[in-house]
């Protein structure tokens, strides 16, 4: 069986609090008031515009487009692998 990691009390609290938050701001935006005189046209809310800004939902579709193309040259065959004369190894040989 999968053994799922514990989230830590602090995970669940910002989560808790950023929920909290998307729900307070929905209430504010559907509750706030003006007064009578800001009905002008110039009058400019943050809270108001965002009822006013949608998203876009338009689906777009892109047939996929089939070209030819070139393939690189082959690179000539080495007659080797280069090493230099001071070799390196990194750990021991197994004992035998």
């Amino acid at each position: 069986m999968l053994k799922i990691p514990q989230r830590g009390a602090m995970v669940r609290v910002v989560c808790l609090l950023a929920m909290a938050l998307v729900c307070a701001m929905g209430i504010v935006q559907a509750v706030h008031a003006h007064p009578e005189d800001s009905t002008a046209p110039h009058h400019v809310c943050s809270i108001c515009s965002t009822a006013h800004v949608g998203l876009s939902t338009a689906i777009t579709f892109v047939p996929p487009v089939l070209n030819e193309s070139i393939l690189a040259p082959l690179a000539p065959e080495s007659s080797g692998i280069f090493r230099s004369a001071e070799v390196h190894f990194i750990r021991p040989p197994p004992a035998a």
